[in-house]
């Protein structure tokens, strides 16, 4: 896959030393990824676990190390700016975990990666993960096998609960990304269904969106008209009413907008299948399809 990890993944992890960073930077790596360095202000020079150099800025780790790719675990009033240092220091992909980054500074961090041409993943997100060769970000390994399934998911905890489900139904997954749950994210569905049909690997592609937005009638328009794999999709939210908010900041109802009555209808319009019950994910996709 032309977006994702592979064997020329060499990642940088912002946020090395602090507590969420440091226990995920141990989990990729026993996924099988490639972590080259670490980057804490301050701390440059110190080792992580003993063979991982730190350093204070990540120029330093592309000029040193040749990373290509960061995974970000810095807090929100500062991540925004985290994102700018790996695009500024050349880094053509960047995994932003961190949630709570104000929108007004998204903007800013989305429009000048677009310049830059770097791949943004996130932020509010699970991360990537390819089984068999790695993760960048925080899901649990052991639920993802290696099969033909590509998944994008609004949602982190359904990500999970739908690999799961697919597995378990004797499918495995190529590549699973959380784009993130808040209103500004990098890479959005358009993005990796073009990715997922130009995939060898994938052979269908599941869906999973919520409320809230226009993102999934974007997608069911370009899916109609450019994606040839059989796609599933399911949209969380169902129960949530008007106006307010549920979990993610931009899973809202604002009229008749971004409801899930209007996002089905555009994922039927567009011939995907649509999966209106949760616990039937794995079920649907393994009785439709015969990828073992």
């Amino acid at each position: 896959m032309s977006a994702g990890i592979n064997e020329s993944t060499r990642v940088v992890v912002q946020g090395i030393t602090g507590r969420e960073g440091s226990f995920h930077t141990r989990q990729c790596i026993l996924s099988g990824t490639n972590i080259v360095a670490g980057v804490s202000p301050g701390k440059g020079g110190e080792k992580f676990d003993g063979n991982i150099p730190v350093y204070n800025t990540v120029s330093q780790a592309v000029e040193e190390d040749r990373a290509n790719t960061a995974l970000v675990f810095v807090p929100a009033v500062y991540a925004g700016d985290a994102i700018l240092e790996s695009v500024f220091a050349g880094i053509k992909t960047v995994v932003c975990i961190t949630e709570g980054i104000p929108v007004h500074a998204m903007l800013k961090v989305k429009r000048i990666a677009n310049t830059f041409n770097t791949l943004l993943i996130g932020p509010n997100c699970p991360g990537i993960i390819v089984p068999g060769t790695g993760k960048l970000g925080i899901m649990p390994t052991q639920i993802f096998s290696k099969g033909h399934v590509g998944m994008i998911s609004r949602s982190g905890t359904l990500l999970y609960e739908a690999a799961d489900q697919v597995c378990r139904n004797g499918l495995g997954i190529s590549t699973a990304v959380g784009i993130g749950g808040d209103p500004i994210i990098g890479s959005d569905f358009i993005y990796w269904l073009e990715q997922f049909e130009q995939d060898p690997n994938t052979h269908a592609i599941v869906m999973i969106g919520e409320i809230g937005g226009d993102m999934e009638e974007r997608a069911a328009s370009y899916a109609k008209a450019h994606i040839s794999k059989p796609v599933f999709a399911f949209i969380a939210g169902r129960s949530a009413p008007e106006g307010k908010r549920m979990g993610h900041a931009g899973a809202i109802i604002t009229g008749s907008a971004g409801t899930v009555t209007s996002k089905e209808t555009a994922f039927e319009q567009a011939n995907i299948m649509v999966i209106r019950n949760l616990a039937l994910i794995g079920q649907t996709v393994s009785e439709n399809l015969s990828l073992k």
